[in-house]
């Protein structure tokens, strides 16, 4: 009878030990080199610098190969950006889009009387961008931070309120001057939790304009 309940205690705690090792496992890294992209005339900026974030969900370590991490399911994420002294910017977050997902493009359409005309859905506004990533490098997943574009000194945080705002593409919402910030990252998935902290330098060039991984001293409020 000992026998039997050890056995099932071992059971047990080799069963959760195999399900708690396959749990999803994220890091955030940031895009190396940051995404360059020129667009024609007809685009509100003809030049652009994209900082991105990629989530990486941890493969097991070698020895565990033989099993399968199970993937992060419906990754949505919330953004904010703060001042070196910690204080946040705009005093509220940034709903997050991952670089993957459809664009909130308008839809084109045609009247019964022939005029263009567009159609926005607000859903694509209001929704959160969310994905499901599978353990692996190869199965990372680009998460928009901001855009910098042409000659401007300014940056912008980049979501899906960017393809809605009065301003193609410089949301006035998420503006960002010139100077450095900080930039705070919560990814939530299935009752996992993300977080990362990175610093924004923008008081350089659009060429330079990047992100960086934050100091020791670092914090925000």
């Amino acid at each position: 009878m000992v026998e039997i309940v050890i056995g099932a205690i071992i059971a047990v705690l080799v069963a959760g030990g195999v399900e708690y090792l396959r749990r999803p496992n994220l890091k955030l890294t940031i895009e190396t080199p940051p995404c360059d992209a020129e667009y024609g005339a007809s685009q509100p900026a003809k030049h652009a610098r994209f900082l991105r974030l990629k989530l990486l969900n941890k493969p097991l370590p070698s020895w565990a190969r033989w099993m399968i991490r199970a993937p992060a399911l419906q990754c949505r994420g919330t953004i904010t950006f703060h001042h070196l002294d910690g204080q946040n910017v705009f005093g509220r977050a940034m709903t997050a889009r991952w670089a993957g997902s459809p664009e909130p493009v308008p839809i084109h359409a045609v009247t019964q009387a022939g005029a263009a005309i567009q159609i926005f859905d607000p859903l694509r506004l209001t929704h959160e961008s969310r994905i499901d990533v599978y353990p692996g490098e190869a199965e990372s997943e680009l998460l928009d931070i901001a855009g910098r574009f042409d000659n401007d000194a300014e940056c912008y945080g980049w979501n899906n309120e960017t393809y809605f705002c009065s301003t193609p593409w410089r949301n006035p919402d998420w503006k960002l001057p010139p100077g450095r910030y900080l930039v705070k990252v919560v990814i939530r998935s299935s009752g996992q939790r993300c977080e990362g902290l990175f610093r924004l330098v923008n008081d350089v060039s659009r060429k330079d304009c990047r992100l960086e991984e934050a100091r020791p001293q670092d914090h925000v409020v």
